[in-house]
């Protein structure tokens, strides 16, 4: 299992990113995917979530702001990130996501990180 995280840096508030995933050793089309984050000093959350059919879920303090999608051609995940807010810092990770939240795989990669300045 390889799941790969890009496109963090640092941004003003205000600005934007788009993430993405490149996953290997999974069956990606077939698997609910998610990005989650972790703040430092906070525990790792689900932020979005993308089903198989394309349904896309996301917490209220991003929805509006972040679009996740797939490329199921390319077995990669992204999201893109716009109004970004300094509470948007923190090391995004991406992994298969069951309904519940809870990701599938135990191994995370090293993700992403997103400083957002104010």
């Amino acid at each position: 299992v390889q799941l790969q995280a890009s496109g963090g840096g640092l941004v003003q508030a205000g600005g934007s990113l788009r993430l993405s995933c490149a996953t290997s050793g999974i069956a990606f089309s077939v698997l609910g995917m998610g990005w989650y984050r972790q703040a430092p000093g906070k525990q790792r959350e689900l932020v979005a979530r993308i089903s198989v059919d394309r349904t896309a879920t996301y917490i209220d303090s991003v929805k509006g702001r972040f679009t996740i999608s797939r490329d199921n051609a390319k077995n990669t995940l992204y999201l893109q990130m716009n109004s970004l807010k300094p509470v948007d810092t923190a090391v995004y990770y991406c992994n298969a996501a069951r309904r519940d939240g809870g990701a599938v795989f135990g191994s995370w990669g090293q993700g992403t990180e997103v400083t957002v300045s104010s």
